[in-house]
Parts: structure tokens; C-alpha cells; sequence
């Protein structure tokens, strides 16, 4: 896989300022409301149940209004994950900056570190949030939505990094990015899902680094590896069968598979030329 091209430094724009004091704060202030809205979510849907927890409830539990849990939810599944989308922003920002010469399967097995941050910064709260996810449908299939986005963003990453024109037949680049990116994924979840049964104990960070450390023997020298400077012709094969003459004695010689009606045309060949 080709190293991506370095460029320019961009000209300052307002997207690129720094957040402003206000900006950091109010986003500090989004995120403690969102973990609030988990928290009560959480400790409803462990006392009632899913099923039973209406978004009411945690509203109050957490002392808001209705409206207010639905500026920041769509719906009561979305609210014991509230951090993924801050930690998706994170992963992406690693890859954004990623330096030059560093391997792509390398920024990868970063940028998903940030969602073991995560994870790993409240053991508590994980575990408790894995259980759950075991036992509601519902919040599994959200969970298993909430990891296709960090696999899509991974995988868009590493397709971007093989050169578009060097696309040829044999040439498997596209697959082996897709499917590094899911082992990437694969990986973290395994060790994620290890962690979280047994109660977030352990030196996850270790564990994590050694899973990466397949995936990169696997995946690292395999992209890219498709590729080939040109194609290599393939040798003529042999004839079915070859006539020389030998004064008045016609000799032929023929490969073992030939067919036989073809030598048998060769050989008559040869006598209608010998006449």
C-alpha cells in the first residue's frame, strides 16, 4: 500500500481555528449532560427494564425535560451510548493527522485505541453497559451499529491510500483494505469483549497491542502486494505433435496428452506434403 502524498499546509480558515473557550465549554457541557442521560437510562434499565423504561423516566431520573433528552437522543436505545460519537470524531482526527511515512494499518490500530479510551476510562460503567447489551436485543443491534461506523471510517482511510491508477486485474488492494480494516475491528472487539467479562480487570492496553500485532504480520505486507510492474507473458505451448522426415521414414512426436485426432491430422499432413 502506497504512502499518501504529502501536501501543502492549507491556508488558515475559520474551520481550521482552534475551538474557541466558549466552544470547548459548551461542548464539555453536552457531553456531561449526555453521560447524565446514560447514567439514568442505565440505572432504569437495570431496575425495570428495557421494555418497560420509557424516555420519560429517564428524563426525570436525570431532572430534565422530555425535550431536552431528545436534543441529545433519538431514541432510549441511543442513550447508554454516549460517547461514540465524540469518540468517532477522535479516531478520525487521528487518522487526519497521521504523519507521512507512518503504515496505514498503523493509523488504523490507533485510531481504534481511542474507542478502547473510552471504554476502559469508566470500567464500571462499561461492564454494566456490556451486560445490558447481551440481554436487549435492542441495544445490541445498536451497539453493532455503532461499531459499522468506526469499520466504514477505517476502511475509507485505507482504501484512500493505494494509487487509483495502478488499478489492475490481479491487482487485490480494494479487498485486502476492507478486510484489514474488519480485522482491526475484529480485533479490538475480541479484546474488548474479553476485558469487559472479566470486569474490566487486566492490562487491556497489552492485550490490545498484541492482537494489532497479528493483524499487522497478516495485513501489513499484504497490501499493496497485489500489484505487479507488468504482466508476464505466457510461454507458447508446445504443438500436440511435431513429423520430420528421415529419407524414406516419417517420425513423429507427440506430447502425452495430445489428442489424438489431432496428431493423426498432423501425421497426414506431413505424408500429402511428402508426395
Amino acid at each position: 500500500m502506497s504512502q499518501p502524498a504529502k501536501t501543502s499546509p492549507r491556508a488558515s480558515s475559520a474551520s481550521d481555528a482552534p475551538e474557541s473557550p466558549a466552544g470547548t465549554k459548551a461542548a464539555a457541557q453536552r457531553l456531561k449532560m449526555r453521560r447524565e442521560l446514560a447514567a439514568a437510562a442505565m440505572e432504569l434499565f437495570a431496575t425495570k427494564g428495557y421494555e418497560a423504561t420509557t424516555v420519560d423516566e429517564i428524563a426525570s431520573v436525570a431532572g430534565v425535560a422530555r425535550r431536552t433528552f431528545f436534543r441529545h437522543f433519538r431514541s432510549k436505545e441511543e442513550a447508554i451510548f454516549p460517547d461514540h460519537d465524540d469518540t468517532l470524531t477522535r479516531a478520525e482526527a487521528v487518522l487526519d493527522v497521521a504523519p507521512a511515512h507512518e503504515h496505514p494499518l498503523d493509523t488504523v490500530c490507533r485510531g481504534i485505541k481511542e474507542v478502547m479510551k473510552m471504554y476502559a476510562a469508566s470500567p464500571a460503567v462499561s461492564v454494566e453497559r456490556y451486560r445490558l447489551t447481551r440481554e436487549v436485543p435492542a441495544l445490541r443491534e445498536r451497539e453493532i451499529a455503532s461499531v459499522a461506523r468506526y469499520e466504514r471510517l477505517f476502511t475509507r482511510y485505507l482504501l484512500a491510500h493505494f494509487d487509483e491508477q495502478d488499478h489492475h486485474d490481479g491487482n487485490d488492494d480494494p479487498l485486502l483494505a476492507e478486510v484489514a480494516a474488519s480485522a482491526v475491528v475484529t480485533a479490538h472487539n475480541h479484546v474488548l469483549r474479553r476485558w469487559l467479562r472479566a470486569g474490566g480487570q487486566g492490562d487491556v492496553e497489552a492485550q490490545l497491542d498484541h492482537a494489532f500485532s497479528i493483524v499487522r504480520k497478516t495485513f501489513g505486507s499484504g497490501i499493496g502486494a497485489g500489484r505487479t510492474l507488468s504482466a508476464v507473458p505466457a510461454a507458447p505451448a508446445a504443438p500436440a505433435a511435431s513429423v520430420r522426415t528421415q529419407g524414406e521414414v516419417l517420425v513423429a512426436v507427440a506430447r502425452t496428452d495430445a489428442p489424438l485426432d489431432e496428431v493423426m491430422r498432423t501425421i497426414e499432413e506431413a505424408l500429402r506434403n511428402k508426395q
